[in-house]
Order: C-alpha cells, then sequence, then structure tokens
C-alpha cells in the first residue's frame, strides 16, 4: 500500500474520530489534542515508505519529530489534556450561534478542515519521496533555518508560560504579555509555528521544484490570519489598553515596535 494512502486512511479515522469524541463529550478541542501528533505520523509514514534510507526524508521526520515533541509538551502543561482543556474560542462562539449552527460549524471547520490542513502540511514529504537525492547544502541551511524557528517559538512559549504564571500569583506588570519576543510581535509564536512549516514546504522545492504541495502551508498561514483576528477581538474586548499595543506593535512577524 502506497505512503499517500495509508496517510489518506489515517486521515479518515482521525477526522471521524475527533468529531464523534466531540460530540459525545461536547468538548470540541480534541483536533488540538492530537495536532502535535498526527503530522509527525503523516511524515514518519513517507520517511518509512523509504524505508528511513533517504537523508532527506529522515531529516524532514526529524525535525517534525522534535516539533511535535515541543508542541506536546507546551500543550499539556497548559492543561490542554486535562478534562475541560477546551479552548476558550470555542465558548465564545457558542453563545454566538445556534446549537445546530455550531455542530454545523464543528463538524466543516474544528474536525475536517484543521484535519485537512494537518495532512497537507505535511504533503512535501511527499514530493521528497517523489524525488528522492541527494542530501545537499540547500537541505542543510532549510533545516538550520527550521531549527532557529523552534528555537524561536520555544522562547516565545516559555516567556507566554513565565508571564501567566506571574499574572496568576498577581505580580505581573500588565495584564497582557508587552515583553520579550512579544514586544516586536503580538504573536511571535504563530509566526515561529507558520515559518517551519514554510520550511517543510521548501525542502519539498528543494526535491522537486515547486509543487502542489505547497498548498499546506499557504492554508495554514491563511487559518492563523483568521484565527489570529477573532483571538484579537476577544482580547480587545476584554482588556481596552490593548488597541495601543495593536497600534505599536507588528501583528505576527517580528519587527521593531513603533513610537
Amino acid at each position: 500500500m502506497d505512503a499517500l494512502r495509508v496517510c489518506l486512511y489515517v486521515f479518515a479515522g482521525v477526522t471521524l474520530g475527533t468529531w464523534l469524541v466531540s460530540v459525545l463529550t461536547r468538548e470540541y478541542s480534541w483536533v488540538d489534542r492530537i495536532w502535535s501528533i498526527v503530522p509527525v505520523a503523516y511524515v514518519g509514514i513517507f520517511a518509512g515508505a523509504a524505508g528511513f534510507a533517504d537523508a532527506r526524508l529522515d531529516v524532514m521526520f526529524a525535525l517534525v519529530a522534535l516539533w511535535g515533541i515541543r508542541l506536546t509538551f507546551n500543550f499539556a502543561r497548559k492543561g490542554g489534556y486535562a478534562p475541560g482543556g477546551e479552548d476558550y474560542r470555542w465558548a465564545v462562539l457558542r453563545e454566538r450561534m445556534a446549537p445546530w449552527q455550531f455542530q454545523v460549524f464543528n463538524f466543516c471547520f474544528i474536525s475536517l478542515y484543521q484535519n485537512v490542513i494537518l495532512l497537507l502540511i505535511t504533503l512535501p514529504a511527499l514530493t521528497a519521496l517523489e524525488h528522492p537525492g541527494g542530501f545537499g547544502a540547500a537541505d542543510v541551511v532549510v533545516a538550520l533555518i527550521f531549527a532557529a524557528f523552534l528555537v524561536g517559538e520555544t522562547a516565545a512559549d516559555q516567556q507566554q508560560w513565565e508571564f501567566h504564571r506571574e499574572k496568576h500569583a498577581g505580580r505581573a506588570a500588565s495584564r497582557f504579555l508587552q515583553t520579550g519576543l512579544f514586544r516586536y510581535s503580538r504573536h511571535p509564536n504563530f509566526f515561529f509555528e507558520q515559518a517551519q512549516w514554510w520550511a517543510i514546504a521548501v525542502f519539498g522545492v528543494v526535491a522537486g521544484g515547486l509543487q502542489w504541495t505547497v498548498i499546506g502551508a499557504v492554508l495554514l498561514t491563511l487559518l492563523f490570519v483568521g484565527s489570529t483576528r477573532f483571538t484579537e477581538s476577544i482580547t480587545k474586548s476584554r482588556y481596552p489598553e490593548y488597541a495601543d499595543y495593536q497600534r505599536r506593535t507588528s501583528a505576527v512577524v517580528p519587527w521593531p515596535a513603533r513610537g
């Protein structure tokens, strides 16, 4: 059985599974719980199809595995796997939608569309599988860039974690994080997350030129655009001073703050 077909079976299983569990538990963050796990499995399937003998695919698999380990750890320490660990934004949406509307949204967007993206972002590994070749200087550069983005996201998440611990203890200097990497971007962790998957897309370009499999990185970016706008609308409604932070700080791409 070819690797893509195996991935499609996994995709069908996790899509149906996350939807059914969300309906049964009335908790709608099950895709979040498999977000850092399933892409590692997909890339592992493609690397395994080459017998783990293709250097480019092996490096892609190792990098994605590191991405998954880091993200799983960060999600777990925030209580994402604990009962009641649902994304707070879904509760806001439920208040704005009729019950049947939210259930349609749950199936079409939360369960189906997000799982589609989780598969698509890994398909540059399919391109690498279909275009085997030597692991060259371009691959080394892309791997180093991915590693730099991984370090950046780790730092951003750690700063966010420490801030919320201080806020919970009543020692935070402000009501939302504005220092460290967050001085240069309102969402540096979002930037580095997307950038890592763009690096994976570039591996596919190095292997076989510009291919349709880059669409995963494009759709992931569009997902983050919509998610960021929705998240910020909630934050701004809670903290009016957030508007000034928006005015002087880049939304996603780290950039020197405006005066």
